[in-house]
């Protein structure tokens, strides 16, 4: 049977598969519509399966709302050239529209829903045939309720945010959804802040001031002995300064025993509630950085202010309930 432009045309648009792969398809199919499509969902399953080891780290990241309810979803590929594609973004772009218009909850949710006439899964898995490249959704958020406002970062669609407000505030939402972009918070309050990431903190504040604080007491030591402390801080720089001439064999050994004495003298005399004080510092310092009501304010009119103080400028009864954010960029 021959295979006719109009048929390829109509198969094209049907599947959103390349002319080549269209016709390659029909005339294996010889003709058959829905043999045709079969075979192009085996294909796309065919090169999923063959990708599935590779990493996806690019890809479209889009946010949508409607009245009462908005959401974010990823839709993760292989290469920049593929994710900035057309196709690409509109597929994520149904895929989105599909999950809203649903009210989708859970990412699960959005892979059971029909996009351009196929399961979500499918359609992914389909496109994945056409470009050649490992596909995967991922990160989708969703924030429900009113007063919220969304932002793409640049319209790059690589990273997008989204800010719950208690009552209607669309520009100072939107100088919010913004902050959480540019400053990253990992909550919205200390209070927010899941106790395993507190004790984590915690334990690596503990470990970096015990360091730092026998670190200082061998470089103390070292120079209270005529030794340059940069020039014994590891064994590479040692070899290295031998070779330049800056220290002998003798003034290596020498700084090597005192390095080691020091140290484990130190250690084994760090005050502790000294130690704990200055772990509970950085533990505070951590929050200010991370928690978004003590950040500082980033979109302001100059004056120095936490995103709380901004906020109670703008409307002393103005909150913030709850935001989302995420990238595909490493961080």
């Amino acid at each position: 049977m021959a295979i006719t432009i109009e048929d390829i045309k109509k198969l094209r648009a049907m599947t959103g598969a390349g002319l080549a792969d269209v016709k390659k398809a029909l005339t294996e199919a010889e003709g058959d519509f829905d043999k045709a499509k079969e075979l192009l969902r085996e294909r796309g399953l065919a090169i999923a399966a063959k990708r599935s080891d590779r990493e996806t780290s690019n890809g479209c990241v889009l946010v949508k709302k409607v009245d009462g309810f908005a959401a974010s979803i990823a839709l993760k590929c292989e290469t920049d050239f593929v994710a900035n594609g057309a196709d690409f973004i509109a597929l994520t772009q149904a895929i989105l529209d599909a999950a809203v218009e649903a009210k989708a909850k859970t990412l699960d949710e959005v892979k059971n829903l029909t996009v351009n006439g196929m399961n979500v899964q499918e359609a992914v898995t389909q496109r994945s045939g056409i470009t050649g490249e490992k596909m995967e959704l991922d990160g989708y958020m969703v924030l429900e309720g009113d007063n919220v406002e969304i932002y793409d970062h640049m319209g790059k669609h690589i990273l997008t945010t989204m800010v719950q407000t208690n009552k209607a505030a669309a520009e100072e939402g939107h100088k919010l959804a913004m902050q959480v972009a540019a400053m990253k918070p990992v909550a919205l309050d200390a209070q927010s802040v899941p106790q395993s990431i507190l004790d984590e903190e915690y334990k690596t504040a503990v470990e970096k001031t015990k360091l730092e604080q026998v670190e200082k007491y061998v470089e103390s030591v070292l120079k209270k002995n005529g030794i340059n402390p940069n020039l014994v801080d590891s064994e590479d720089h040692i070899a290295s300064n031998i070779k330049k001439g800056w220290l002998t064999e003798e003034e290596a050994q020498k700084a090597r025993e005192l390095k080691e004495k020091a140290a484990a003298e130190k250690a084994a005399n760090l005050p502790a509630q000294m130690i704990e004080n200055i772990a509970k510092g950085r533990v505070q310092k951590f929050l200010k950085e991370n928690c978004l009501v003590d950040q500082e304010f980033q979109f302001g009119d100059g004056d120095k202010a936490t995103v709380s103080q901004w906020l109670a400028r703008q409307d002393k009864d103005l909150k913030i309930v709850a935001f989302k954010r995420f990238t595909l960029v490493a961080e």
